[in-house]
C-alpha cells in the first residue's frame, strides 16, 4: 500500500535513472562537460540544451562511446547535413572511434549519418541513438519526423542535443519528452496546462498566458521541475555551477540597413510602408534587387569570409549573380553537393557562402568567419541559429551582423527583438529551476500547512 507522500512524489512525473555509471571520461573534457556526460549516461534518456560552442559534439561522442562499451553494440548519431564531417574530425582530434555512414554501411562502435539517410539503417543494429541539433526535427515533414521518432522508441538509450529547443517552445519540449520516452506532447499539456478556449491546438513560441494554453494554478514550478528531471540547459558553464573562464564571447555588432524600393507598389505614385502579410510579401518580392545590391556592397572585396542568409530562391540567385566569389547552397543541390560546398566554406576554399537558414543554420561551426548578413523573417530560432554559426565560443574576433530590410519589415524586426527578450527570460527560468537540488523530492506545490477558517477554529 503506497503512502500519501509517495503518491505525491509519483504525481510529479520525475522519472528515475535508466542508464549506468560511465567508465570512459577523456581528460580533454572540461569539468562542466564531464558533469553533463556523467548525468546523461546515468540518466540513459536525456536532453542537453547547451548553447553553441559549449562542446555538444564532444559530449555526444563520449556519451555514445560509453553506451557502445556498456552494451557491446554500436550507437548511431543523427546529424544535420554536412555536420557528420565535423563529428568525424572531432573524433580524430580526440582519439574517439567514429565512422560516417553515407549509404547504410556500418563500421565501428559509433556511427554518424544525416537524418535524411536514416532509412538506410535499422534500429535492431544499435543500442542507442543521439539526435544532434534535435530542434531541427520540427522542420521535417510528418513522415520523416515519425520515422525518426519510431526509430528512437526502439532503443533503450537516447540523447537529444540542441541549443534552442527550450524553453520558448512548449510544443518542442513535449516532442522532446515524447521522443525520450517520457510524457507525450498532449499528456504534457493536459497535466501542466489549462486551455481556456477548449482547443487542442498546441502552443508555439508563447509563454504563460499569451496563448490558448496557460499554466494551471499550481503547476508552473512543477512543470520546470519535470523538464529538469530529463534535461540540462546552459548558456555558460556557470549555469550549472562551473567557472566561465575561457568562455567569454567576443563583441557582437548588429547593424540595421533600411532599403527603399525603387519601384513603388502597383497603383501608387509613391512607395508607402507595407502593412500586413500580403503587402510585406509583395514588397519583399519587389525589392529583391535593391536588398541584394546592398548585401553585395557589404561583403564585396573585403577579402574576408562572409555568410549571406536569404529565404527565397530568387534572393539566392540574385545574390550569387552579384557577388563574384560567392557560392550558393540551394534546395536544387543534392546532398553530396551541399556537403561539398559547406565543406569548402569551412576550409576556406569558398569566401562567401549564400544559403537559407532552413538548409544550413544548424550544427555547423564557422568560427573562421565573423561577418553575417541576414534578411529578417519572423522566425527567431532561424535568426539565432544563423548568427550563432559564427558568434560562438571559440570565435576570436568581434562578429558583425548586417540586417538588410525594407521599411515595410519594421514590424518583423520588432518581433525578433521581442522574441529574443522572451527567450532570455524563459531560459533563465529553466536554469533557475535546474539549479535546485533535484535529488530531494520537493512537495511544496502541495501545501503542507492548512489555514483553518476562523469559523471552524471555535470547534
Amino acid at each position: 500500500m503506497i503512502d500519501y507522500q509517495s503518491f505525491l512524489t509519483n504525481k510529479q512525473q520525475l522519472d528515475g535513472d535508466h542508464g549506468f555509471i560511465p567508465d570512459f571520461m577523456p581528460d580533454v573534457l572540461f569539468s562542466y562537460q564531464q558533469a553533463l556526460v556523467e548525468w546523461s549516461v546515468r540518466k540513459g534518456r536525456a536532453a542537453i540544451l547547451a548553447d553553441c560552442g559549449l562542446g555538444k559534439t564532444l559530449i555526444e561522442l563520449v556519451w555514445a562511446t560509453n553506451v557502445a562499451r556498456h552494451t557491446n553494440k554500436p550507437v548511431l548519431i543523427l546529424a544535420p547535413l554536412a555536420v557528420t564531417q565535423q563529428f568525424v574530425r572531432e573524433g580524430e582530434k580526440f582519439g574517439i572511434d567514429v565512422s560516417r555512414s553515407s549509404h547504410g554501411e556500418m563500421s565501428g562502435p559509433v556511427i554518424v549519418t544525416n537524418y535524411e539517410r536514416l532509412h538506410l539503417l535499422h534500429a535492431d543494429d544499435f543500442s542507442g541513438v543521439v539526435c544532434d541539433e534535435s530542434s531541427i526535427l520540427k522542420s521535417f515533414d510528418g513522415t520523416r519526423r515519425a520515422e525518426i521518432t519510431e526509430f528512437m522508441r526502439q532503443l533503450p538509450y537516447r540523447l537529444l542535443g540542441t541549443a534552442t529547443a527550450a524553453p520558448n517552445d512548449y510544443t518542442e519540449l513535449g516532442t522532446s519528452s515524447e521522443a525520450l520516452g517520457y510524457l507525450g506532447h498532449m499528456d504534457m499539456l493536459s497535466r501542466f496546462f489549462v486551455n481556456d478556449q477548449n482547443s487542442s491546438r498546441p502552443i508555439r513560441g508563447k509563454w504563460k498566458t499569451d496563448g490558448e494554453w496557460r499554466f494551471k494554478g499550481h503547476a508552473e514550478d512543477a512543470f520546470w521541475r519535470w523538464v529538469s528531471s530529463w534535461a540540462r540547459a546552459l548558456r555558460r558553464p556557470s549555469d550549472i555551477g562551473f567557472t566561465n573562464e575561457g568562455f567569454d564571447l567576443p563583441a557582437l555588432g548588429v547593424q540595421e540597413h533600411t532599403v527603399t524600393a525603387v519601384t513603388p507598389r502597383p497603383g501608387m505614385l509613391f512607395d508607402l510602408p507595407a502593412h500586413g502579410f500580403h503587402e510585406i510579401r509583395e514588397e519583399q518580392s519587389r525589392t529583391v534587387r535593391e536588398r541584394s545590391e546592398r548585401v553585395a556592397e557589404l561583403v564585396a572585396d573585403t577579402g574576408q569570409p562572409a555568410v549571406v542568409w536569404c529565404h527565397r530562391n530568387d534572393e539566392g540567385d540574385t545574390l550569387e549573380s552579384m557577388i563574384p566569389d560567392a557560392v550558393q547552397v540551394s534546395g536544387r543541390d543534392d546532398d553530396d553537393a551541399k556537403e561539398s560546398k559547406f565543406g569548402g566554406f569551412s576550409t576556406g576554399d569558398i569566401r562567401v557562402l549564400i544559403t537559407k537558414p532552413k538548409i544550413g543554420a544548424w550544427g555547423l561551426n564557422w568560427q573562421h568567419c565573423n561577418h553575417v548578413t541576414y534578411f529578417p523573417s519572423h522566425s527567431y530560432e532561424q535568426f539565432y541559429q544563423a548568427v550563432r554559426r559564427c558568434w560562438r565560443f571559440g570565435q576570436q574576433r568581434p562578429v558583425t551582423v548586417d540586417i538588410v530590410a525594407t521599411e515595410g519589415q519594421h514590424d518583423v524586426q520588432q518581433s525578433l527583438r521581442r522574441k529574443a527578450d522572451q527567450a532570455d527570460q524563459m531560459f533563465s527560468e529553466l536554469v533557475a529551476h535546474m539549479n535546485q537540488d533535484l535529488s530531494v523530492p520537493r512537495l511544496d506545490i502541495y501545501p503542507n500547512q492548512v489555514e483553518v477558517p476562523s469559523w471552524l477554529q471555535a470547534f
